[in-house]
């Protein structure tokens, strides 16, 4: 999994007793692929096992199965996505009239043999851009032509991939992630319930995968490397009865988004990034006094992202700070 960085304030606390973001999941638009098959041709068995070997760990369960003329038919609708070692003529060809519904589908990569290119054909956004980058840790250089993520913006279904939610009206993506084209999205706004909540179509509704998760509120030096970082989060997270797996992402703010050293952190530990703007972080100030608030104006970063992102909007760990470089504190 590629983490994200979004500027968001928080989202629905519904929950959901399914693993939401998997296509087969009952209110779920699939953003997120959990099962995957490798079709491949005979000779390039050992590329295939390669990959499988390499990513195998980031998803629930990875296949491989030989290309026949209807291995694609004959497996339709067992997969969230395929990733197809060929060219991408021969899937697009194969899979054509196979087409339905872009929420249903599964989604669709082709490499090649050499992990040169990963190629996001069908389901930019519903998996195939996700198996993308993944091969990118192998060296494939990920294609990808989904809008958002060629003019270098976070979708709405990336953003709710990294704060551990799901889509549940999903034509509303149409519009939303065209005002993140335009830069017109707002923060993500969090409901209370039990309420009933009445809707337009360029509103989308995102649930959460769990109500009971944490959130890790993280500030840093400019520079701070990966392994700082995730010192810092284990660390913090020891003081607590909670572990990584109850983590649902990492908070920051919007001027700490593109720190090199959180992202490698988030991605190796498989977590997303969410950055929250000045003014939310304002709107959600921790206890610990903290100077930058006197120097630039802005509240100490992991306290306040911290409260920002959990459920509950409360701290469970104040702020730690970790050799002059990260500072973690804990929210839910």
């Amino acid at each position: 999994m590629s983490s994200g960085t979004e500027n968001a304030e928080t989202t629905d606390d519904s929950g959901s007793d399914s693993g939401g973001g998997h296509c087969s999941t009952a209110d779920s638009d699939g953003e997120v692929a959990e099962e995957i098959a490798i079709i491949s041709f005979g000779r390039k068995m050992d590329t295939a096992e390669e990959i499988k070997a390499e990513i195998g760990d980031r998803y629930e369960a990875i296949d491989i199965i030989e290309y026949h003329g209807d291995v694609f038919e004959e497996h339709w609708g067992e997969y969230d996505c395929f990733i197809g070692l060929m060219a991408s003529g021969i899937a697009m060809r194969k899979t054509a009239h196979l087409l339905d519904d872009k929420w249903e589908d599964p989604a669709i990569c082709v490499v090649d043999e050499e992990l040169t290119w990963a190629i996001p054909i069908t389901g930019g956004h519903h998996g195939a851009n996700q198996v993308a980058q993944d091969l990118a840790t192998m060296g494939a250089v990920p294609a990808m032509t989904t809008a958002s993520e060629a003019a270098g913006k976070q979708g709405v279904e990336s953003r709710a991939k990294a704060m551990d939610t799901h889509v549940v009206n999903g034509d509303s993506t149409v519009k939303t992630n065209l005002a993140v084209l335009d830069e017109n999205l707002g923060p993500v706004a969090r409901l209370e319930g039990p309420k009933a909540v009445l809707v337009g179509d360029d509103v989308t509704v995102l649930k959460r995968n769990k109500n009971d998760g944490i959130v890790i509120g993280t500030g840093s030096v400019s520079g701070a490397s990966k392994e700082s970082f995730i010192a810092a989060w284990e660390e913090a997270l020891e003081q607590t009865d909670y572990d990584l797996s109850d983590v649902e992402f990492v908070g920051t703010a919007t001027r700490k988004e593109d720190e090199e050293g959180l992202l490698e952190a988030a991605q190796e530990l498989d977590l997303g990034v969410v950055a929250f703007d000045k003014e939310t972080l304002l709107a959600h100030e921790g206890p610990t006094p903290s100077k930058s608030k006197e120097l630039i104006g802005w509240p100490g970063v992991s306290e306040a992202s911290a409260i920002a992102g959990g459920a509950e909007q409360e701290l469970v760990l104040e702020k730690l700070g970790y050799e002059n470089e990260v500072t973690v504190a804990i929210g839910r």
